[in-house]
């Protein structure tokens, strides 16, 4: 119980951490707890996501296939919220898969719950809406990242934004987050692009 109470204040001190006791004891009685083993697939292509994901221990990433290549889309570990946000809200099947980079423990929060949990309870509700909020802002970062930055750039704001998954995932993961291949990757980590 203590590892889930350590991840929903990681998760909702990200997001809201003006949020209540109660509120948090709320998002405690709903959420179910998963292990899960290195290499394990939490979502798979073409199924339709039901449950936001509160990432307690591990890395886990999402990525989905491009010309028979995969893509990483996104990189989750402890504090972090994963969801296949399309998925979720139209409650259709995603492109995306999500696995498991190292042994984790997740929380399962189910969005038929918190759907509900958002008409009765203020705090849910805005908690809700920042988690949305947070997503579409960083969303729209990454894009502009993409259009606008230098794979040198788009390597230093992974670095200084987000410091674990430089440190925990596979460097040819990484190279697909950032659009570029494993050698610019290199290149860029030698200091010679």
């Amino acid at each position: 119980m203590e590892m889930m109470k350590e991840t929903i204040d990681a998760v909702v001190n990200s997001r809201y951490p003006e949020m209540s006791l109660e509120g948090r004891k709320i998002l405690e009685s709903v959420l179910v707890q998963r292990n899960l083993n290195k290499g394990e697939m939490l979502i798979h292509e073409g199924q339709t996501s039901r449950h936001m994901v509160f990432v307690a221990k591990g890395m886990l990433r999402q990525y989905y296939f491009k010309n028979g290549k995969e893509v990483t889309e996104h990189f989750s570990y402890e504090g972090c919220i994963l969801m296949c946000i399309e998925s979720l809200l139209k409650q259709e099947p995603t492109r995306l898969v999500a696995e498991t980079l190292e042994q984790s423990i997740v929380y399962l929060l189910p969005y038929d719950t918190l759907l509900k949990l958002t008409e009765n309870v203020k705090e849910i509700n805005i908690f809700y809406r920042k988690v949305l909020e947070y997503s579409l802002i960083t969303s729209q970062i990454k894009a502009d990242s993409w259009r606008f930055e230098t794979a040198r750039e788009r390597y230093n704001l992974l670095m200084k934004t987000y410091p674990e998954v430089i440190k925990r995932a596979p460097l040819s993961y990484i190279a697909s987050y950032l659009l570029m291949t494993p050698e610019t990757l290199s290149r860029v980590r030698a200091g010679s692009l």
